[in-house]
């Protein structure tokens, strides 16, 4: 057991609790109040085309609508108004996007009902190496409010970051390390924001500064939030015990700008403390005989796990947490036009040095560390026979340790290289993209010195067709191997946040999918659409299959066996005026296993979702108000239980002016509006840490 004392934590700083007496009518005056003054005072045109933004990750500076698959791209006002604590919760709203949800300081996103190493981070095209694909307790080391613009694609471009990206890849644009020389010299940002559902107290700065050749950039956040509250009704009280969460981010850049490119070194810290609601301890001792658990009574005929309860949520010493600290060098690079028949040559490296305690009382349980190098350099050509495209090498070293009383994983070593080749051909009004990755890996257990190696080829093609002006349809086919990660090889005991005994398998073999992708957009007019439809087909599907229950302790053995995901997502969108516009939006997803025999349900599955916002927009206001519904989820994998459905109503209304040459934005958001208590069936600790109630947040946010 590893030990250390620590200081007792800080009281946090009271924010507002209830920023106006009656909320939903706020949303009502808000949006319906004197339309025709509205009417009248907007200029924006009717039957705009929508927006184009420039995705970063896709390599090739493709447009979102030249995309062979659905992408999604959260930049601007948005981005301000949908930023959450949480990189998952901040996606959380987005067609086909969910939250693994552990309480306020951890949550992943989950794609198509896809997770953990199925859905890659990045920072600015470069892999985050923390513990989080590791367990849903494990926070992100990203902080969403320092972000300049967030991404989500999938199909061929996702190919370039990793094969086994099933899922999709989640590329995080920050401005930490300077690309051009800021205008006038100096530019920035100062964001302040509070909430009420936790009496939180957020503050963001960034600034850059510029001179000759040389920048320097330089940004941070901190935050402090307490135990959020609850939709009303929960039998448990108002607040969630242990699901405060605390942040302290800070990055320094600096860059040499050239006419032809630049080259930059940025150094980020970030300290998170935050607890772990529904961590159970009182299966301390639990083991398992075959494929059964077992717990040790106390000789009184009944189990320690019956005395405790509801696990130590209540205990002298309080709610676990954790303490993270991560400490990250990233170096970027662009040359442009480096050599003949060559357009651009891009590096990116990174180097993270990652820890976190898990603590107890004043006591570190368990301490996880990853030390990890990512390295990827990229050639961009000019045409060869009309393909236009890039090749590519990336390599990486993770070294991950957990020690202590949930060391439920040996220490173990995971060494990976790749090459991968991305190109594109137009044709008229056809684009084609294709994509080609191949991948080695060595994971190797430190204690038990068992090496396992794995390889994979991965392939992808994909078409957009602009059939007719505003319209276009894409279609991608790939398949691809997803290789094992060192926790589903060598896992091996009790993880009690999440209530589990873990059991890898070092046999698992690579997983296989084939995908296929169909998306229908209309682009331009007072009516515009996106609509998607997927099947990804899953052989050795590599997933936490429980075998035994006890008292709520799930044994789960890291199994494979062939597995189908089909799904539809989409969002309409219709100008009604100048001023009003009203969107239709949902997603379903059905995930399970390919087998005649046995419960074929996947577990964690998120239920389908559909909903409706109405937009409006007059001169320098414009607010959006949103309701949706969450259906049940009943389709249950074995020792799984249901989770009842929600309905969610939101209202968000942001101002913005100009004092001087200073850029201002005000903004309110009011979640949840109508108080429901609802459940995450994606989440491990549902019945532990319900969804935050009503939530409403004021900002304010001055660009220089």
């Amino acid at each position: 057991m590893v030990k250390n004392t620590i200081s007792s934590r800080a009281v946090p700083v009271r924010a507002i609790r209830s920023l106006v007496p009656h909320p939903l009518a706020l949303a009502v005056a808000t949006l319906l109040a004197t339309p025709g003054a509205w009417a009248q005072a907007t200029n924006e045109p009717q039957g705009a085309t929508l927006q184009e933004v420039t995705i970063s990750a896709s390599g090739l500076a493709l447009g979102s609508s030249e995309m062979t698959t659905p992408v999604t791209v959260l930049e601007g006002d948005a981005l301000v108004l949908r930023r959450a604590a949480t990189l998952g919760e901040t996606l959380e709203g987005e067609p086909g996007m969910r939250s693994s949800h552990f309480g306020a300081g951890a949550s992943r996103p989950i794609i198509r009902g896809m997770d953990g190493p199925r859905v890659k981070v990045l920072s600015d095209g470069s892999e985050v190496h923390d513990a989080s694909t590791i367990s849903p307790d494990h926070a992100v080391a990203v902080e969403p409010m320092l972000s300049q613009q967030i991404e989500v694609l999938r199909g061929p471009s996702a190919l370039a970051y990793g094969g086994g990206t099933v899922g999709g890849v989640v590329n995080v644009l920050d401005r930490k390390i300077p690309t051009a020389m800021p205008e006038n010299g100096l530019e920035g940002s100062v964001e302040l924001r509070a909430g009420s559902a936790a009496r939180e107290v957020a503050g963001a700065f960034e600034v850059t500064a510029g001179s000759g050749n040389i920048a320097i950039h330089a940004e941070g956040v901190k935050r402090d939030a307490s135990d959020y509250r609850v939709g009303s009704g929960w039998a448990q009280g108002r607040r969630v015990d242990g699901s405060y969460n605390q942040t302290d981010t800070g990055s320094v850049g600096l860059s040499w700008i050239g006419d032809r490119g630049y080259i930059g070194l940025a150094y980020t810290s970030q300290r998170n403390t935050y607890g772990l609601p529904g961590h159970n301890h009182s299966f301390e001792g639990c083991h398992t005989h075959g494929d059964h658990l077992h717990c040790p009574d106390d000789g009184h005929g009944h189990t320690h796990a019956e005395d405790v309860g509801h696990g130590d949520e209540h205990s002298e010493e309080g709610v676990p947490f954790v303490k993270l600290r991560s400490e990250r060098w990233d170096l970027r690079g662009e040359v442009r036009a480096p050599l003949p028949g060559i357009t651009a040559l891009r590096v990116r490296a990174s180097h993270t040095d990652y820890q976190h305690d898990e603590i107890e009382g004043d006591t570190v349980s368990t301490r996880f560390q990853n030390k990890a190098r990512d390295g990827r350099v990229e050639l961009q050509h000019e045409p060869i026979a009309g393909w236009r495209g890039l090749l590519g090498v990336q390599a990486s070293q993770r070294d991950f340790s957990a020690l202590g009383e949930e060391a439920y994983v040996q220490p173990t070593e995971t060494r990976s290289q790749s090459v991968f080749v991305l190109e594109e051909y137009r044709l008229g009004d056809w684009r084609f993209e294709a994509a080609l990755r191949h991948e080695w890996q060595r994971v190797r257990a430190e204690t038990s010195q068992v090496e396992v190696k794995h390889a994979g080829t991965s392939a992808s093609l994909g078409t957009v067709w602009r059939f007719t002006p505003g319209y276009s349809l894409g279609a991608s086919y790939t398949q691809a191997h997803r290789l094992p990660t060192a926790e589903e090889l060598f896992a091996d005991g009790l993880h009690m946040a999440t209530s589990t005994y873990e059991r890898g398998n070092p046999d698992l073999r690579r997983e296989t999918a084939r995908n296929i992708d169909l998306t229908l957009r209309k682009l331009a007019g007072d009516t515009t659409f996106s609509v998607s439809a997927y099947r990804n087909a899953m052989r050795n599907y590599i997933y936490a299959n429980t075998v035994d229950e006890h008292e709520g302790l799930q044994l789960i053995d890291y199994t494979q066996r062939n597995a189908v995901f089909t799904g539809i997502e989409g969002q309409v969108h219709q100008r009604i005026n100048s001023l009003w516009g009203v969107a239709l939006f949902g997603d379903h997803v059905r995930a399970r296993l390919d087998s005649d025999t046995g419960n074929r349900n996947l577990p964690r599955i998120p239920a389908s979702r559909v909903g409706v916002r109405l937009d409006a927009r007059w001169q320098a206001l414009s607010g959006e108000l949103e309701w949706y519904r969450v259906a049940r989820q009943n389709r249950l994998a074995d020792f799984e239980t249901s989770t009842p459905g929600y309905t969610m109503l939101n209202l968000s209304v942001l101002y913005q002016v100009s004092q001087g040459r200073y850029p201002v934005q005000v903004y309110l958001k009011a979640n949840n509006l109508t108080d429901t208590l609802a459940f995450a069936h994606t989440s491990f600790i549902k019945n532990a840490a319900p969804l935050t109630g009503r939530n409403l947040t004021a900002g304010l946010r001055v660009s220089f």
